[in-house]
């Protein structure tokens, strides 16, 4: 996990939510892993007329104003990363001519 940038935290959860590796600000966050384990059965239950019967989610993005959480599932496995927002460059630099 630490290929990706801005990363301030991840977690890798089982399918059940048992924590696998964590680190960052989320080391060992049990309290993450319960919400993020009990969003995603929230999200496979939602509306079953829209969603085909075993059509489970990709990915979930969850963001707040100066972090953002990514969750999917990989090889059976839930992947949990928590990144910084940046503002884009071009924010707060002026050129006066």
């Amino acid at each position: 996990m630490s290929f990706v940038e801005d990363r301030l935290g991840y977690l890798i959860l089982t399918e059940d939510g048992a924590v696998l590796e964590s680190g960052g600000e989320l080391e060992n966050d049990e309290r993450v892993a319960t919400i993020v384990t009990d969003l995603i059965s929230l999200s496979n239950s939602v509306d079953p007329v829209a969603f085909a019967p075993n059509e489970n989610f990709k990915k979930i993005s969850i963001t707040y104003e100066d972090h953002w959480f990514i969750i999917c599932l990989s090889n059976k496995k839930i992947h949990v990363v928590k990144r910084s927002i940046q503002a884009p460059a071009s924010e707060g630099i002026s050129v006066n001519v």
